[in-house]
């Protein structure tokens, strides 16, 4: 129903909604610590920085805007506990996610972001109720609550298909565009074949971050620029294309450059990228002028309605779901405050690393043996700067023998076992251009020497005409794990829910590759030396 324009202060607030208010400010200076890192380094989401900052002024241009209050209803309270119900769950797989994945992870991210968005419309619904009157239900809060989730970065799947998916659609259209200007090319994916040069349109030049941006700006300029429900309609709809459209038109510009023989790396590419992301943004918002049109004349005495009676503000009736929204929030803060203490790394310095090189047989009769030095640049992404490699190589009839054994080591308390798990050759060599093909058994018990070792996880992947046969352990405190899908959800939870708050153990992840098959390389006196090494520590 419509009311009059009347927001109580905070201090004439019942106390629940005033619990839920300052939990509710924590909850989103939370998100924002979180957010913060992706906003300074992923490009596509650089407009995040000036979330906090729209988040407010929509929520002052909703308490200015048509006051529109829900009334009080019986089904009130059952609304209020599913959108909490629905955020908590949402809350509990993110904090899952960052025991598997750590904080940082992208999935992570717009997990938590949905559940804030779900604690936002739980809040919204009890603020916007009549007994409260603290905001508006109108365009503009429901956009405030929204707009989050275009500043979280979208999950890893996702946006893969998304960029090869806009990667495509750019480099087809602006290969059919040269074709009718008449400039010669062909297309392979998305690399674009001139006479003169080579154009690839990349994930940058996907047009994901206009795409984002844009729609960001539709909505935004929807809330604070249009009155009208037909033409903010009209600006969130036309964003997108809007959005697409000019990032085909910066393509085009660069392949038409690079086909004069101008370089369009550094500079061009750079310049080119920040217009499109200026135009769109003044296209939009001209946009939004053209359709709010002239601003309606005021009416005169005559004209004007008569004033409309509405029930009186009763700030302390139906107090129920705003008890439910405050014992939902504390709820919430709880839940994040058991995720970060028990997925807080307790790396225990003190604790002995074994020297992973000296584990690694430096030399083996009849093979050259290599060191790996540059795992460093790996440290960042396995949480973890105690690696070791070595490749075993020797001249043979078919072509050459290699072997390379790898060795990682993580503290107790450095990385949690669902992290170490997602980082298993399944998951990582993939994205290196190595094919994972079926294997009849994969989990096998190899032997070695006299005895046998614990089970290992057996794959097969193939790259160019080669073969890699892969066997590898992971073990946490000296017992070995066994693995499924590292890319599965599903089994990236359970490995969560089993060992995403055990820090206790350390972990030692042992890799052996080879061309060759088991039975080929066991007898080897540097393998049998390289176990004999390894069976003190659990294998």
């Amino acid at each position: 129903m419509n009311a009059p324009h009347y927001h109580p202060p905070f201090s004439a607030l019942n106390r629940a909604v005033r619990i839920s208010l300052v939990l509710l400010v924590a909850l989103a200076a939370t998100l924002i610590y979180l957010l913060w890192p992706h906003w300074r380094q992923n490009p596509d989401l650089s407009h995040g920085f000036f979330m906090p900052v729209i988040f407010l002024l929509l929520l002052a241009e909703a308490r200015r805007s048509t006051a529109r209050y829900l009334p009080a209803f019986a089904g009130q309270g059952l609304v209020v506990t599913g959108l909490l119900l629905a955020a908590l769950l949402a809350l509990a797989a993110g904090g899952l996610y960052a025991a598997t994945l750590s904080w940082s992870h992208d999935l992570v991210a717009f997990t938590l972001t949905v559940a804030f968005v779900l604690f936002l419309g739980a809040a919204l619904t009890v603020l916007a109720s009549d007994p409260v009157r603290w905001i508006p239900l109108n365009w503009a809060a429901a956009t405030a609550a929204g707009l989050w989730l275009l500043c979280a970065p979208i999950p890893p799947g996702t946006y893969s298909r998304l960029t090869l998916g806009l990667q495509l659609m750019v480099s087809e259209n602006v290969l059919r565009t040269l074709h009718l200007l008449g400039i010669a090319a062909q297309r392979q994916g998305n690399i674009i074949q001139l006479a003169t040069a080579t154009v690839g349109v990349e994930e940058a030049c996907s047009g994901v971050r206009s795409l984002v941006s844009c729609v960001f700006a539709g909505w935004f300029f929807s809330a604070m620029l249009v009155r009208r429900p037909a033409s903010r309609a009209w600006l969130v709809v036309l964003a997108a294309p809007l959005a697409l459209g000019m990032n085909f038109l910066r393509s085009l510009t660069l392949t038409l450059l690079a086909n004069r023989g101008i370089s369009i790396g550094g500079t061009w590419h750079d310049v080119t990228g920040f217009a499109v992301l200026g135009v769109t943004a003044v296209l939009l918002a001209g946009l939004a002028y053209l359709l709010e049109g002239a601003p309606a004349q005021p009416a005169t005495t005559a004209e004007r309605p008569a004033p409309q009676t509405y029930p009186p503000f009763r700030p302390h009736t139906s107090s129920l779901p705003r008890q439910i929204l405050a014992v939902g929030l504390l709820v919430a803060l709880a839940l994040v405050a058991l995720f970060v203490v028990g997925t807080r790394p307790a790396v225990r310095a003190d604790s002995p690393a074994p020297d992973l090189a000296a584990v690694l047989p430096a030399a083996a009769p009849g093979w050259e043996v290599n060191t790996n030095t540059d795992l460093y640049r790996f440290s960042e992404t396995l949480h973890t700067e105690l690696m070791a490699q070595r490749t075993y190589t020797r001249p043979s009839d078919h072509g050459g023998d290699i072997v390379i054994v790898y060795l990682a080591y993580w503290r107790p308390g450095q990385a949690s076992v669902s992290l170490v798990a997602s980082h298993t050759p399944d998951a990582c060599w993939p994205g290196s251009g190595w094919d994972a093909q079926p294997v009849a058994r994969p989990r096998v018990r190899l032997p070695i020497g006299d005895r046998t070792l614990a089970d290992a996880e057996m794959r097969e992947f193939t790259s160019r005409g080669r073969t890699q046969n892969v066997w590898y352990w992971h073990l946490y405190d000296g017992h070995p794990l066994a693995h499924e899908n590292p890319n599965s959800p599903r089994e990236l939870l359970r490995l969560a829910w089993h060992y995403g708050f055990r820090r206790s153990g350390d972990q030692l992840f042992v890799r052996i590759s080879s061309n060759r098959p088991w039975e080929e390389i066991r007898h080897e006196p540097f393998m049998e030396s390289l176990f004999t090494r390894l069976q003190p520590m659990g294998l």
